[in-house]
């Protein structure tokens, strides 16, 4: 099994059109990454997975789709514009900056195996408050009334929207409100590929519950969401359960769990989720005058408390990728393959003439790639030898291989190649649509150990 690194993963990543630096041609920019074609099936179906079993699955959770520039005066009221900071510090000699609490974690701009300030040649200032939010205008002309802020989080997006989703939606809790989009921050030490970047996607999910309930409900929700990365592949002596102290929890937080992965640097958060009581329809309640509450029959009232599972695709993305990875010699010949869950792979099956040059083949392969297209993502491949092009799919993740050769021509049958087992069987041609469904609908487990 392969010792798999972050510098393995960029490198896959790049080498098969996951992933690329942004601006690449102008020197690219700092933690800024673009998308390839793999990259961004890869993503939609993390999103539609969590999607699927967040709203489609449930009857107690609707969707909402916010703007991303809000009114300046809700940062104001959740807190982001006095308190969404990091401590900043400078170091006048190399001109790099670090999080003043992270200095054991960094490196010295011109000694890297020190950290910043262990070198006499290091000269750190005192830290300062640095806020992360991306400012920005609105309108023609730029004054302090114009100021606006790209949203760093979604869910203060879900909340300013409680009364509108309990009238218009016919809810009342427990009910939770589902959000996927863009978020910004101007993170001071963005790094680690996708894992700390300034513009990411997030997944957010704020469950309104009587605040009684709310202690039940929070551990519910840390063992859902704990349990949906295990049905996805990911391997259980990967993944852990962190229970915030009550120090390092939020000032509103009664509960907090990080669901960790071992990430090539380390155990990290790969999302997390918390009780945040009323804090947030409270504090909006108090800037807008306008009441957040449930009021139920008779002399039922209350502010609901919130439980908020919260994740960037990014970090599930990264993860699913380390975990995927494998390396092997076949054959007396090396083997990289992602062996992603199936339902995560960003192809579900390659259609394969032996011969490209091979008229009858070519013919029976498109025809086999048109029908299967029109359900599933498929990819037609003919370019260069077999051999290649099954270690083409196995690096890109694809589950299932048809090669359409000699005998088809005879009996039409097509040869089925398992990417994980390499195994290999005959199917008819006309059996292989209803065969793939199957196949994709079967339990899947990673053979990784």
């Amino acid at each position: 099994m392969a010792d798999v690194t972050m510098d393995k993963i960029v490198s896959l990543s790049r080498r098969r059109g996951f992933v690329f630096p942004s601006s690449e041609i102008y020197g690219g920019m700092g933690s800024t990454y673009d998308y390839g074609h793999y990259g961004v099936l890869t993503k939609n179906n993390i999103r539609s997975l969590w999607f699927q079993a967040m709203v489609q699955e449930r009857d107690d959770i609707v969707a909402l789709d916010s703007a991303i520039i809000l009114n300046p005066r809700v940062w104001e009221a959740s807190g982001h514009v006095g308190g969404f900071t990091d401590p900043l510090v400078d170091c006048r000699t190399c001109k790099l900056r670090f999080r003043a609490d992270q200095i054991e974690q960094a490196s010295c701009g011109r000694r890297p195996s020190k950290h910043p300030g262990e070198t006499p040649d290091c000269d750190l200032t005192e830290a300062r408050q640095f806020n992360l939010m991306f400012k920005t205008q609105v309108g023609a002309l730029e004054d302090e009334s114009s100021t606006a802020y790209l949203r760093p989080e979604t869910a203060q997006g879900i909340f300013v929207n409680f009364k509108n989703v309990l009238q218009l939606a016919r809810r009342k809790p427990p009910f939770g409100i589902a959000q996927v989009g863009k978020s910004f921050r101007n993170e001071i030490t963005p790094g680690n590929f996708l894992f700390r970047v300034r513009e990411f996607e997030q997944m957010e999910m704020e469950f309104f519950v009587p605040p009684a309930d709310a202690e039940r409900w929070y551990r519910y929700w840390v063992d859902e969401r704990f349990n949906w990365y295990l049905k996805y592949g990911l391997r259980e002596s990967m993944l852990r359960k962190r229970e915030h102290s009550a120090e390092e929890r939020s000032h509103y937080s009664s509960g907090t769990t990080d669901i960790e992965y071992l990430y090539p640097i380390g155990w990290s958060e790969l999302e997390g989720v918390a009780n945040r009581g009323d804090f947030d329809l409270t504090q909006h309640t108090l800037h807008s005058g306008t009441k957040l509450e449930f009021v139920g029959d008779g002399t039922e009232r209350y502010t609901p408390y919130v439980i908020e599972p919260a994740v960037s695709i990014e970090r599930i993305f990264v993860a699913m990728l380390v975990d995927a990875y494998d390396e092997e010699v076949v054959a007396e010949r090396d083997r990289t393959v992602l062996r992603l869950h199936p339902a995560i792979a960003p192809v579900k099956a390659a259609i394969l003439p032996l011969i490209p040059r091979n008229a009858e083949m070519v013919e029976k392969a498109r025809g086999l790639h048109d029908e299967l297209r029109k359900q599933h993502m498929v990819e037609y491949d003919d370019g260069g030898q077999i051999g290649r092009r099954y270690r083409r799919q196995d690096e890109i993740g694809t589950p299932f291989a048809f090669t359409i050769d000699d005998q088809t021509l005879e009996d039409d049958t097509v040869t089925v190649r398992d990417r994980d087992s390499l195994a290999q069987a005959r199917l008819p041609i006309g059996g292989v649509r209803v065969w793939l469904e199957e196949a994709l609908e079967r339990p899947w487990r990673t053979p990784k150990a």
